[in-house]
């Protein structure tokens, strides 16, 4: 997966790296753990998905290169953690990450 961002695009070695440490599959349904890896959404409940990677590591690459994160990525607020995957990349990248999800099925889980 990780040779397939940098082979799109994704050139920050912080996003590449947090995208090969942190387990995809662990955020997905035991039945689509076989398609964790692949370049799409998969469903995680409630009508909600977790967003293609590629997505992913483009959002992330993006908000490195905002002009407020010139020093690193030090308090990030995530509004919708969904399944926790993109809480956990930007744990790997920024000094504290707090993390809110309204749907109280998806916070349980």
């Amino acid at each position: 997966m990780v040779q397939r961002l940098a082979a799109g695009g994704i050139q920050s070695p912080l996003v590449l790296q947090a995208m090969g440490q942190v387990p995809r599959h662990g955020f997905v349904d035991s039945a689509l753990v076989a398609q964790a890896y692949e370049d799409t959404s998969l469903p995680i409940g409630l009508g909600q998905t977790i967003s293609k990677p590629s997505v992913v590591a483009r959002m992330l690459q993006l908000l490195l290169g905002a002009p407020g994160a010139k020093g690193g990525l030090g308090r990030v607020l995530e509004i919708g953690t969904g399944c926790g995957y993109q809480a956990a990349l930007l744990g790997q990248m920024a000094r504290e990450v707090y993390s809110m999800e309204r749907l109280r099925g998806l916070h349980e889980r």
